[in-house]
C-alpha cells in the first residue's frame, strides 16, 4: 500500500518570511506543496498570484500541488505549467466544459485534479474520474484558512473511494480545510490518500515536528 501525503498548503505560511518556511517544508517530511490560487471572484479572498509562485517554485525541491479557485481556469493552464505545477487542480464548479479542461491540463505535461466544493456530489465526476488524477475534497467552505472541518467529508470520500473502484481509476483523493492530528486517521481510514494541512502546521509552534506526527498518524495501521 502506498504511503499517504502530507501537502502543507502555503497560504497559512508567513508571507514575511516566505523562503524560511518553504525550506522548513523542503526539510520535512512533507510530500507537497499545495498553493491556492484565489481570484476574489470565485471565492470571496484573493490569494497570491503568478510572481509568488514563481519564487516558491524556484526554492521548492518538492512536487508543487496547486489549487486554482478561480473562475475560467482554461486562460491560464499554459502559465500554470511554465510556473513550475507539477499538479493543477480546477473547481468542477469553475469549468463550463471539463472534460476539455482536463485535456488541455494534460496537454500541458501537468497532472490533473478537480475540486469540488462541500455542497458538490461525488456523481458529477462520474463521466470523467478516470481521466482525473486527484480529486481535491473541500472539507471547508474555499476562500479562507483556518475554518473548522465539515463532517460529511466521510461520507463523500467513503462515497468517491467506491466510484474510483467501481471505474477501475488510480485517482488519489485529496482532503483540503481543516485537517489536523484530530482527523487525519478518519480520513485515511475513510480513503484520503494526500492531506492539506495549513493553519495547523503553521501555527504549532514546531512545524517541521507537527508535519511530521502528521505523517506518522497518517501511516499507522
Amino acid at each position: 500500500m502506498s504511503s499517504k501525503l502530507i501537502a502543507p498548503s502555503i497560504l497559512a505560511a508567513d508571507f514575511g518570511n516566505l523562503q524560511r518556511d518553504i525550506e522548513m517544508v523542503n526539510n520535512s517530511e512533507a510530500d507537497w506543496f499545495h498553493i491556492d490560487i484565489m481570484d476574489g471572484v470565485f471565492v470571496p479572498n484573493i490569494s497570491f498570484g503568478m510572481p509568488v509562485l514563481k519564487a516558491i517554485a524556484k526554492h521548492a525541491d518538492k512536487t508543487i500541488d496547486v489549487h486554482l479557485m478561480i473562475v475560467d481556469p482554461d486562460r491560464y493552464i499554459k502559465v500554470f505549467a511554465e510556473l513550475g505545477s507539477n499538479i493543477l487542480t480546477v473547481h468542477y464548479e469553475a469549468c463550463t466544459h471539463l472534460h476539455r479542461t482536463l485535456q488541455a491540463i494534460k496537454a500541458e505535461g501537468m497532472k490533473v485534479g478537480v475540486a469540488l466544493n462541500p455542497h458538490t456530489s461525488i456523481n458529477v465526476l462520474e463521466d470523467t474520474i478516470n481521466d482525473i488524477d486527484l480529486v481535491c475534497v473541500m472539507s471547508v467552505n474555499p476562500g479562507f484558512g483556518g475554518q473548522s472541518f465539515i463532517e460529511n467529508t466521510y461520507d463523500k470520500v467513503i462515497q468517491l473511494k467506491e466510484l474510483i473502484a467501481i471505474k477501475g481509476a488510480s485517482t488519489l483523493i485529496e482532503i483540503d480545510g481543516g485537517v489536523t492530528n484530530e482527523n487525519a486517521k478518519a480520513l485515511v481510514d475513510a480513503g484520503a490518500d494526500v492531506l492539506v494541512t495549513g493553519s495547523y502546521v503553521f501555527k504549532s509552534d514546531n512545524q517541521a515536528e507537527t508535519i511530521k506526527e502528521l505523517r506518522a498518524l497518517a501511516n499507522s495501521n
